[in-house]
């Protein structure tokens, strides 16, 4: 006889320990007691009370003193019955979330603990919901995601689902839900998104509602991103496709159908005048800092702000003085299509002080204040200087840039060094010739500019914007183009980036809210200072090169009785004017632009000012009527400045074959054309001609210079071609941008 076979034995062993018989008892118990214990929370979980979003608090804005600016939280809801809805819109809300919602008993099980379970193991927010359980979470509980709310919302969806109609809990689901734009119910939606009332909505419509229930901020249409344009239109689609599959819309119907853009949102009342725009920045900024814009809307939070009762008033003061008192709004087309813009900052803190966002929130929804789809034009040349400093830029025969060094001023001249060709015309197509640098940002000389970006380089100069404070990098196109100013900015970055210079290169972000209070939480409020993003001494020599612009420059207009600094903008097709400037207290960026009824740009030419409305003209003159009320009265406080030495080449010697310069050097447009010597101009090629040598710091004198042009290993660029601009081609019969 064989040995014993262990193996087998050890089997045997196991299975009386392991059987299938024993494992499946083992199965059948825990599935009872599971259902038991199921049994007893359901029997436990009543039907509880509406939510206390049913009575949702105001919110209380206030003043920096901490007088009340406004009140904020009335629900804007209606509910309407399913009667009033029409039966297409029901059925799109029923494919967008929960097709099976006529079958089921209200509660998806496998998608519920699949949710739950990305909640316990920390995988973040994951749907799986049936329209029972997003209605009972609407009006019955919170929206906090836990495991515990899950389970409440599981059992109570199926008592919901016993006790009330399919068609109630649809009108409840309907009823309750936040569609963004501070519209609680699809009558809110249908009136907010379409100027109707529910009972109008037409198919499409409804859909689109439907969709924005997934993400309604990231997809309402006028203020989404290009991703969440796309993102909804496939959502749009989906629920379409949807009902097409479930026999509720005929195929040919849905062929058919475009996609229906929603209209402007518009305030609710009670934000008359800039109230609404304040407002609307603030909770903007308090999103930013990871307040939901559901956590608003619910109310019970207490906000200050920074804004100074007084400045706001001399704000909107100066521009009904310099703007809307010189206007014929309602008489005159083209007056009507001007807007303002404006903020102010105070230096040392960061705080927004006033804001202007246009002629009242009720009237005008879209803040000129924080808005970014102009240009800022000229007032972009100062970082171009600031980048060169920052990184001791050299001309292209090897001169260190500062504002004592020689460029060629000469209009239409063709920049050196670079594979994009570019010669952009100065204003008035005014030959300069030899000039400083403090000399061209002084008269904005574009020609000037165009070939220090090119010494410098697109992609630092578009760094040193970033770091100052300018936003969205992907609208920059790193081209010589880029030194006029050609992507987008708000009178809000554009005093964030001044702001930081006056601070002395220390990074200054505009902040509206000093305080966030909610009786469940505190919100730490933005830092407004940050660290050292350019030098000391390449930010104070950029005031100093800007304070000659206010003094015998483009922005005289803004002079007053206090020392500042400043620059003019004016964009290309006079679409935008801009005067940003500052004294050692206070920032102040003030913006023209040119708004059809449509929401286009168009020109701001013969509307306040006959011809050319540039940033010398009524821009300045606002900026300086706020800064003299604002500092009440005027400032002995001086720049504390420690500049690269380069600083005080005021006068310019006298260019030879350019015109000579007027008395007081502004933007505007002349009222003849302008007479030229008959002398010759330096050739195009050169990047510096010499003039007679101001008096300056040996140590900042340039090479000396010869007559023949510089050798550099850089090519000519190719003859004849316009330079890229995004509004036209130079040869429109509008003015170059300044």
């Amino acid at each position: 006889m064989g040995r014993p076979d262990k193996s087998k034995a050890k089997k045997r062993g196991l299975r009386r320990f392991f059987s299938w018989r024993k494992l499946l008892g083992t199965f059948f118990v825990v599935c009872l007691l599971a259902m038991g214990a199921l049994y007893v929370v359901y029997l436990l979980v009543p039907v509880p009370t509406a939510n206390a979003e049913a009575t949702m608090q105001s919110n209380i804005y206030k003043y920096a003193d901490g007088k009340v600016l406004a009140r904020t939280g009335r629900i804007n809801r209606e509910i309407v019955g399913l009667d009033k809805i029409p039966l297409q819109v029901q059925k799109a809300f029923v494919a967008a979330e929960n097709k099976t919602f006529y079958k089921d008993n209200g509660v998806d099980i496998k998608g519920t603990t699949r949710a739950a379970w990305s909640t316990v193991t920390g995988k973040g927010k994951q749907g799986g919901s049936t329209i029972t359980q997003q209605y009972v979470k609407n009006y019955y509980l919170s929206q906090d995601q836990t495991a515990t709310r899950k389970l409440k919302e599981m059992v109570i969806a199926i008592k919901v689902d016993q006790q009330s109609t399919k068609s109630e809990i649809l009108a409840g689901y309907i009823n309750t839900s936040y569609y963004g734009r501070s519209a609680y119910g699809i009558q809110a939606a249908a009136r907010s998104y379409y100027g109707v009332d529910a009972t109008q909505l037409t198919t499409a419509q409804g859909a689109y509602l439907a969709s924005l229930l997934q993400a309604p901020n990231q997809y309402d249409w006028t203020s989404a991103s290009t991703t969440g344009r796309k993102l909804v239109e496939q959502r749009w689609n989906y629920v379409l496709d949807n009902m097409v599959g479930e026999g509720w819309l005929p195929q040919a119907e849905r062929a058919a159908m475009k996609f229906p853009v929603p209209q402007k949102p518009k305030p609710l009342p009670g934000m008359e005048g800039q109230t609404g725009y304040i407002v609307e920045a603030a909770n903007q900024e308090l999103m930013r800092q990871g307040v939901s814009e559901e956590d608003i809307k619910a109310g019970g939070w207490t906000i200050t702000l920074s804004i100074d009762e007084k400045r706001q008033k001399d704000l909107v003061k100066a521009v009904d003085r310099q703007l809307e008192a010189k206007l014929d709004r309602k008489g005159d087309k083209k007056d009507a299509t001007v807007q303002a813009g404006a903020t102010s900052v105070d230096p040392k803190t960061g705080e927004v002080v006033a804001l202007y966002g246009g002629v009242g929130a009720t009237e005008h929804w879209t803040s000129n204040a924080t808005r970014r789809d102009y240009q800022p034009a000229s007032t972009f040349k100062p970082i171009v200087l600031a980048s060169a400093l920052e990184n001791r830029s050299v001309t292209q025969d090897g001169r260190e840039i500062g504002l004592g060094t020689i460029y060629d001023g000469t209009s239409k001249r063709k920049v050196v060094g670079s594979d994009i060709p570019f010669a952009p015309e100065n204003e008035d197509d005014d030959d300069y010739g030899p000039v400083t640098v403090q000399k061209a940002t002084n008269s904005s000389i574009n020609s000037v500019y165009a070939q220090m970006i090119v010494d410098v380089g697109t992609t630092r100069t578009k760094q040193t914007a970033l770091a100052l404070g300018m936003k969205d990098g992907a609208d920059f196109g790193e081209t010589p183009a880029m030194s006029l100013g050609t992507m987008g900015a708000s009178t809000m970055d554009m005093a964030g980036v001044y702001a930081t210079l006056d601070n002395h290169g220390k990074k200054v972000t505009p902040t509206l809210v000093k305080a966030a209070v909610h009786k469940d939480r505190t919100l730490s409020p933005a830092k407004g200072i940050g660290g050292q993003v350019i030098s000391r001494e390449a930010a104070d020599t950029v005031t100093q090169a800007m304070t000659g612009v206010v003094r015998n420059g483009s922005g005289t207009r803004a002079a007053g009785n206090y020392e500042a600094a400043g620059k003019t903008g004016t964009s290309e097709n006079n679409r935008s004017a801009w005067f940003v400037g500052y004294t050692p207290e206070l920032v102040t960026a003030v913006g023209l632009f040119g708004e059809d009824t449509k929401g286009n740009q168009v020109t701001l030419t013969d509307t306040i000012n006959r011809g050319r409305a540039n940033g010398g003209r009524t821009p300045a003159q606002i900026w300086g009527d706020y800064t003299t009320g604002a500092l009440d009265g005027g400032s002995d406080a001086s720049f504390d400045l420690e500049t690269d030495g380069s600083a005080g080449f005021d006068p310019d010697p006298t260019p030879t074959g350019s015109t000579e310069p007027t008395t007081e050097p502004t933007e505007e447009p002349t009222e003849e054309p302008t007479t030229r010597s008959p002398g010759p101009t330096p050739p195009p090629t050169s990047t510096a001609t010499t003039p007679p040598e101001p008096t300056r710091d040996p140590a900042t004198t340039p090479p000396e210079p010869t007559t023949t042009p510089p050798v550099t290993d850089e090519p000519s660029p190719p003859p004849s071609i316009e330079p890229p601009d995004p509004d036209t081609s130079q040869g429109s019969s509008e003015r170059p941008p300044r």
